[in-house]
């Protein structure tokens, strides 16, 4: 009876070695998933608010502005495959080896240029505002007029952002991590975008196209919430995607804030 309770022993130990192995598993799959959960918010939250004292777009703002220029070759290309990887696939589903592979190099070479997956989610957010403020610099300069910028910035700065795959995706697809994040920053994204806004209306009062006693300040904290709005929250009545309709928004309600109030 002994030798057979010790033989029942022998062959229920791998099974509870398996068993435990499987445990481990899914655990380690779990804790994988929770952590590929908390990314995308931390990212959202990043490129609004992290830890240091500058956002991420207010980085890139100041990027754009200095002509700051990335020559790190094999750095632009981790963030080319980073770019790629992401909007294919999607910021949870991709990993470091996802990137490094489409890259075209070890795990180990783009650990060295971005020591996180939030690291390099962050330069790739930043790099795509810079981006975006470097075409709408580009933009208005096409337009004839104050009036005439301020409607082709509101146009162009909508379909910029709405059209990219990564920035619009987030926007589209994490509306409910994208808001809060930029209502518990402290108005430090709006104060960011309100900032370019804000220099551009300025240069504008240099050039003697507006009046020398507009409140620049106010005027572009209002077109940026007004923008912001449209963002982030579906409208019913206005087609986003009809640039001639923003155009007559902007016309009707962006280009009077150019004149000072009687």
């Amino acid at each position: 009876m002994r030798e057979m309770v010790d033989t029942e022993k022998q062959v229920m130990d791998p099974c509870i070695i398996i068993r435990a192995q499987c445990d481990e598993h899914h655990k380690s799959a779990f804790e994988a998933e929770s952590l590929q959960e908390a990314v995308v918010e931390s990212v959202v939250s990043g490129f609004v608010a992290p830890s240091d004292s500058d956002s991420l777009l207010e980085r890139a703002y100041v990027d754009a502005v200095e002509r700051v220029d990335d020559s790190d070759e094999l750095r632009a290309r981790i963030l080319d495959a980073a770019y790629e990887q992401f909007c294919r696939m999607g910021i949870r589903r991709s990993t470091m080896e996802d990137v490094a592979r489409l890259a075209k190099v070890s795990r180990i070479t783009v650990y060295r240029r971005f020591d996180t997956k939030d690291t390099l989610v962050e330069h790739v957010v930043r790099r795509e505002f810079r981006r975006y403020f470097d075409r709408f610099l580009i933009d208005i300069e096409q337009a004839a007029t104050a009036a005439d910028r301020v409607v082709l910035g509101f146009v162009t700065s909508l379909r910029a952002i709405r059209s990219n795959p990564l920035i619009g995706g987030l926007i589209a697809t994490e509306p409910d991590l994208l808001v809060p994040s930029m209502m518990a920053d402290g108005g430090q994204t709006l104060a960011t975008v309100r900032h370019f806004v804000a220099g551009q209306l300025r240069s504008e009062q240099r050039a003697g196209n507006v009046s020398s006693s507009l409140d620049v300040d106010l005027v572009a904290e209002m077109m940026v919430r007004i923008s912001t709005s449209f963002l982030t929250i579906p409208s019913a009545i206005i087609n986003l995607d009809d640039d001639e309709q923003l155009a007559a928004v902007a016309w009707r309600f962006l280009v009077p804030m150019l004149e000072p109030p009687a």
